[in-house]
């Protein structure tokens, strides 16, 4: 498998540390406001990346971390140190603490993973549990000369680390002469970034440390807690495209310096998501939550199934068209599951020449290729209707590898496929309505047809005498 890696700005062969085990680390949620679309978008690249490695034999630890502290509101400045901290503003605005608010939209984001079928982390450390490692990093940055300490501040000097902006490209050059730089009277540099800031007195949440009561930088929080769950290297570290530069640059840096080894082998970035070609925002009246997907009669499924439809590092335009397409291929997955499922072989059927190999190949091509999700989503679109076909002509030989292979698929890429078993007592009046048909008897038909719709089915006729039935 090779992924496209931001750090060496080119496709790698994936190689894990330690053989058959793969560390993840995925930047989670600051839990102040409910999550977008854009960000579940974000979410489900890592989840099939690390279905793929699981269904490929290896084993996954993947952590993804909870902001519940520290995450400034003027994060758009260069180095994300500057402002009101976003959970205590909305503690502040909706007179709660901010335990209350961060414990409440942690709830909200891990209920919109489960409903889009995102397997869970093993662990989502808080940043409020850790702060103790957050500590004991930067003394031992400070204590190697890459931080300094000023009136209970401690910043990272970006001027010791040479290698500071090969992820994002932003290095000191360009920092000096185009940047939007926070200035601080603390700071030896404008582009330095905090490790930990001195907390007013009417600060909500602050913890006593070696400089200062106050509260560490957002950048310290996810160095502190990779590290701690998965050692000092990791071997995949994913994140959307605007963590790319301060928050991962910063991690690199901090982390490196700390330890004197590379943080992350491969960095895997999802670019951002737009609305109808423009950028999501609550002003335009197009900031969509899966609330707002879910009012408008999509499911979770076919909005998953519209985001795997675009390649994760190109820039997705969410239209409702597009959701519209997602639907309807995804119902047409789940009839032709439907169909196997409930498929029983008669004595007419000839041999059948539907092999599932060269799917499987080209599926597994797609997804060894970057994690191609749109081509995978064709090859299965491909797979249901070769099925179809050959099921049209009673030439389905073996049913049961057909069903084992569409729901291989669908575990991977996350869709929750929908079969219903349909009763034998329904199967017996679809035959006696089949019959009734061949004889022209099509008041009869017609009957049976109101029957099966009164048992909460519906029957659709098909091609060659066959039909297909469906829970209303």
């Amino acid at each position: 498998m090779k992924l496209y890696n931001t750090l060496t700005k080119q496709k790698e062969e994936f190689k894990p540390i330690n053989p058959g085990k793969v560390g993840m680390y995925t930047c989670g949620p600051t839990v102040y406001d409910f999550i977008h679309i854009g960000n579940i978008r974000a979410y489900a690249t890592p989840d099939v990346l690390r279905r793929y490695l699981e269904y490929q034999g290896y084993e996954v630890r993947h952590i993804k971390n909870i902001t519940d502290v520290g995450h400034l509101t003027q994060d758009d400045l260069d180095q994300g140190d500057t402002g009101e901290d976003k959970i205590e503003r909305k503690a502040l605005a909706e007179k709660k603490t901010p335990e209350e608010i961060a414990r409440f939209y942690e709830d909200a984001f891990k209920e919109v993973e489960k409903e889009m079928n995102i397997l869970p982390a093993q662990y989502f450390p808080r940043a409020t549990a850790h702060v103790p490692q957050m500590i004991k990093m930067i003394e031992r940055l400070i204590d190697k000369g890459y931080a300094y300490e000023k009136n209970g501040n401690v910043f990272f000097d970006v001027t010791k680390f040479p290698e500071y902006g090969k992820l994002s490209g932003n290095t000191l050059d360009k920092l000096k002469v185009g940047a939007r730089l926070e200035e601080h009277p603390d700071k030896k540099n404008p582009w330095d970034f905090a490790l930990w800031l001195k907390a007013p007195k009417e600060h909500l949440m602050k913890w006593a440390s070696p400089w200062s009561v106050g509260y560490p930088g957002w950048h310290i929080e996810c160095s502190a807690m990779s590290t701690e769950y998965l050692g000092d290297t990791l071997d995949i570290h994913t994140g959307g495209e605007d963590n790319i530069f301060p928050h991962h640059e910063a991690e690199i840096a901090q982390s490196e310096c700390a330890t004197g080894q590379k943080f992350s082998n491969y960095w895997v970035h999802t670019r951002h998501l737009l609305v109808d070609g423009e950028k999501m925002s609550k002003s335009k009246g197009n900031f969509y939550t899966l609330a707002d997907i879910k009012k408008k009669g999509f499911s979770p499924m076919d909005l998953r199934l519209a985001i795997l439809s675009a390649h994760y590092r190109s820039q997705m335009n969410f239209t409702w068209q597009s959701i519209y397409q997602a639907q309807a291929n995804l119902e047409s997955i789940n009839n032709f599951y439907n169909r196997i499922i409930n498929y029983a072989p008669s004595e007419s059927d000839k041999f059948s020449n539907f092999t599932v190999d060269e799917f499987v190949k080209k599926f597994k091509e797609a997804l060894d290729d970057d994690l191609n999700t749109p081509l995978a989503v064709s090859v299965i679109l491909e797979f249901v209707n070769h099925g179809n076909k050959l099921t049209d002509e009673n030439l389905m030989g073996n049913p049961a590898e057909v069903k084992k292979t569409l729901e291989t698929f669908a575990k991977i890429l996350g869709i929750k496929l929908e079969g219903v078993v349909i009763p034998q007592e329904l199967i017996e009046l679809a035959e006696e309505r089949k019959e009734a048909r061949l004889k022209k008897e099509f008041k009869k038909s017609d009957e049976l047809r109101s029957k099966i719709d009164e048992m909460g089915y519906i029957i659709e006729d098909l091609k060659d005498n066959n039909y297909l039935i469906k829970k209303k």
